[in-house]
């Protein structure tokens, strides 16, 4: 403990000053033979202070002297804290060449940022994909190195919950996924992925379910064409009559797969579009009153609608894809509520922005089921879906279409008590105020 260790050197140091002062007594000089010891010790320690300076700042080229006493001890704590850092260290040293090591394998890109997003370190992956140097780039803020608009926006905004994508630099041919996770005290790790292969297998795909979807609607005419004329004689006393049912099934079979291709080529649309910073000003009120008409004609006056609308309430987007939203989320509401049920339309707006919800007391959701609704042809009940005519892809036509206008979608349900289906527009795609032609309609 220090304070018996330096109890120890006061009981060593009032000994020595007392056999100091015996010595000079016998030549009548006490407090001179207490001096003399005194000032000795006090070079001593100078000297073994200087010691343990000189070994401080070059502890591998200087020794420290081997002496007893507190100074000897001090000594040996200190070699033995010198040795167990060492070992530490080369512990360390370990460590980070074996997550060097596994870096250098992995596939995508790794570099390790600063609290100012300088790059501290990277990998192989992350050299060949950004086209970094080394050592020049060290030290380097990233931003200034991947000049991307998107990344450039991402990595301002701070919020790292997804991934953004970005044209390489150095070719581009090659298509970036950038994820950047915060660790430790500032620290950020930013991994990069190539994801040009899965770009263009969506695309691929896209442009199947295009081009087939085009290639099915004229064998699908014709054939509607040969239905209708057959059902039309079916109705009669020829030879079609006992056709008529069988005929009728077929007809609306070929009715559900026209709406299937119209959803499909209307999916693949909006998949392949890029999402525009403002678009057009639309009148959601008066879409939405559109909207509860059509809905009231499908119900069939089997439901009870209730219509909350802020008059004043406009959005920035496509009209098409606006339309599209609204139409499937009272459409699933109808076709899952119950007979005399209630569906609750609303659209209104706050400082988050603009947001339109449809709640219905029909059949519910299981959660499990919830994440994956926007799944393309996902069935909660698939026999009910199907038996209305559904094709499965509604939701996923909601989900791209928010994605176009920014806006997410979320979802509350209870089976046997009902959904909740909201969607969420960022405040810079809100307006509140009459229309232009409305203020020319009031100033005359």
């Amino acid at each position: 403990m220090p304070s018996q260790a330096l109890s120890r050197e006061l009981i060593r140091a009032t000994l020595w000053a007392l056999l100091g002062g015996l010595v000079g007594s016998r030549f009548g000089f006490a407090w001179l033979g207490v001096s003399v010891v005194l000032a000795f010790r006090l070079i001593l320690h100078l000297r073994n202070l200087s010691a343990l300076r000189a070994w401080l700042s070059s502890p591998k080229q200087v020794a420290l002297p081997i002496v007893g006493g507190t100074w000897g001890e001090a000594f040996d704590g200190l070699l033995t804290l010198q040795k167990r850092n060492r070992k530490r260290k080369k512990k360390l040293a370990a460590i980070l060449a074996e997550f060097q090591a596994s870096t250098e394998a992995l596939p995508d890109g790794a570099v390790v940022l600063g609290p100012n997003g300088e790059i501290v370190w990277f990998n192989a992956a992350a050299q060949a994909l950004l086209g970094l140097r080394l050592p020049q780039d060290l030290g380097l803020r990233v931003p200034n190195l991947v000049r991307a608009p998107s990344f450039t926006e991402y990595f301002g905004k701070g919020d790292y919950s997804s991934d953004v994508e970005a044209v390489s630099a150095i070719n581009p041919q090659i298509i970036l996924a950038f994820r950047i996770i915060p660790y430790g005290n500032g620290q950020r790790l930013m991994i990069v992925r190539d994801i040009s292969e899965l770009k263009r297998m969506e695309m691929a795909r896209r442009d199947f379910v295009a081009n087939a979807s085009h290639e099915l609607r004229t064998p699908l005419t014709v054939l509607r064409g040969y239905l209708d004329v057959m059902e039309a004689d079916a109705r009669g006393e020829g030879a079609l009559k006992a056709w008529h049912t069988p005929l009728a099934e077929m007809r609306s079979q070929a009715t559900r797969m026209e709406m299937l291709i119209a959803d499909m080529l209307k999916l693949a649309r909006l998949e392949s579009d890029v999402v525009l910073s403002r678009q057009d000003l639309l009148d959601v009120p008066r879409m939405l009153a559109q909207s509860l008409e059509e809905a009231k004609a499908v119900s069939k006056n089997a439901h009870r609608f209730e219509f909350e609308v802020q008059s004043d309430l406009r959005l920035f987007g496509r009209d098409t894809e606006v339309q599209s939203i609204f139409t499937n989320l009272i459409g699933n509401a109808i076709q899952y509520t119950p007979a005399g049920g209630i569906i609750r339309v609303r659209w209104w707006g706050d400082d988050k922005g603009a947001h339109f919800s449809v709640a219905d007391t029909g059949i519910g959701i299981a959660e499990k089921d919830i994440p994956r609704i926007t799944e393309r042809f996902y069935r909660v009940d698939v026999g009910r879906s199907r038996a209305s005519g559904g094709t499965g892809l509604g939701l996923s036509i909601v989900k791209h279409a928010l994605e176009h206008h920014e806006g997410r979608l979320t979802v509350e349900s209870e089976p046997g008590v009902g959904s909740t289906f909201a969607c969420h527009f960022p405040p810079h795609r809100a307006h509140r105020g009459a229309l232009r032609n409305e203020l020319r309609a009031q100033a005359h």
